[in-house]
């Protein structure tokens, strides 16, 4: 009898067990479990029950870049319940606002006006009243770092758009970056992700440094692109890994004092290396040698680069632009929508940062030549798609 009872007790617990189990709080909408039971259980188990429960961002924080990627990407119909949610984590009405306003600098008018709407909503049902602007004194931002950006949107924008440009220092970091409604480390934080989200890399250089100077840490920079994952989609965090991870390369790696510079004199060999250049950025035969890169603090490399005739780069742009000295033969370049120029042994050519150009041999003789460029964050050069036959046979006008 005594083993009959103890079967009985212990078929109770497991019964027990199993309906507390199925009782279990369910946070995906009713739909989901009976359409896609699998994400029920992704939405359950590993979004809410684990992702969200990561210590590496308080809950406050992945609410705001919840809210922040949501806002983003235009997703209104998920914004309420985030807002709702952000609001129980300690975000505060004005917060959230300030967050809707920031967006709509980075993703556009039409994703915050939709985000007000939706907000509102929320706000309205817990009773929240008219959100003012703060009178706490405006942030300070660092002079140095602001002259160096504003000396950048100079270079690269004003003389294309010198409206965006007055607006990008006058507007969005004369007015909008100061706003004390939101803290400095938070609108870098929401800033952040908005671009993982939106599938920015290119943009996130200059605010993840920026993020980690407001006071954030690199495991919660690495945490918020982990967590946009889940709510943008897991291509967008991927494109964003390798730009932080050089972002973190180049903060990590030490200031070299003079004293501890090396003093040593490095000869790189003609021909050292030689390889045939990589396919996806040469169209003919290509071949490289030579490659040197200077010691840091020097951010300068270079190459020995022979194009047999008829081969050349594909279009591409240098951050921080690009020397090249023709050793020998004769060569085109051009930018884009500008005329394919000819050059031979001994000229020297200057590409501009951020220009699209293409350089190469002429159709019947081959050209070598030295190329010399610098690096910002770890990135000497952005490469394009490949110059077409008939973009490259403009250059037979020169022969």
């Amino acid at each position: 009898m005594k083993k009959i009872a103890a079967t009985i007790a212990m078929s109770t617990l497991a019964a027990a067990g199993a309906e507390g189990e199925d009782r279990r709080a369910r946070l995906a909408p009713p739909a989901v479990y009976e359409t896609a039971p699998g994400l029920g259980h992704f939405t359950d188990d590993v979004l809410f029950g684990e992702v969200w429960e990561r210590q590496e961002l308080s809950p406050r924080d992945r609410s705001l870049v919840t809210v922040a990627t949501l806002v983003a990407t235009g997703k209104a119909a998920q914004t309420g319940s985030h807002v709702r949610r952000a609001l129980d984590n300690g975000v505060k009405p004005q917060e959230i606002g300030e967050l809707i306003t920031q967006l709509a600098f980075y993703s556009g008018w039409p994703n915050a006006m939709s985000a007000v709407t939706e907000t509102k909503k929320v706000f309205e049902e817990r009773g929240i009243g008219t959100v003012s602007n703060s009178d706490a004194a405006r942030i300070e931002l660092e002079a140095a770092a602001e002259t160096a950006r504003a000396a950048t949107v100079g270079t690269n924008v004003a003389s294309t758009a010198p409206a965006l440009a007055d607006l990008t220092n006058r507007v969005l970091f004369g007015d909008l970056w100061q706003r004390p409604d939101l803290s400095a480390r938070d609108r870098s934080l929401v800033t952040m992700a908005a671009l993982v989200a939106i599938g920015q890399p290119e943009q996130l250089p200059f605010h993840a440094n920026r993020a980690m100077d407001n006071g954030l840490t690199r495991a919660e920079v690495s945490e918020i692109v982990t967590h946009v994952a889940f709510y943008a989609g897991w291509p967008r965090a991927m494109s964003a890994v390798p730009v932080v991870k050089r972002v973190f390369d180049q903060r990590e790696t030490p200031t070299v004092k003079a004293s501890t510079m090396t003093t040593e004199i490095k000869i790189t060999r003609a021909g050292n290396g030689k390889a045939s250049a990589p396919e996806q950025y040469f169209t003919g035969k290509v071949e490289t040698s030579g490659f040197y890169r200077g010691d840091a603090p020097a951010r300068i490399g270079g190459a020995t680069v022979s194009f047999s005739a008829g081969a050349r780069t594909a279009w591409h742009t240098h951050p921080l632009g690009q020397t090249l000295f023709i050793v020998s033969g004769k060569g085109w370049v051009q930018k884009a929508n500008g005329p394919v120029e000819q050059v031979g042994a001994g000229d020297v050519v200057w590409i501009p940062p951020h220009i699209r150009h293409w350089h190469g041999a002429s159709m019947d003789e081959g050209m070598t030549h030295f190329a010399v460029a610098e690096a910002l964050d770890g990135n000497s050069v952005t490469w394009m798609e490949k110059v077409s036959d008939d973009e490259y046979n403009r250059g037979r006008l020169l022969d």
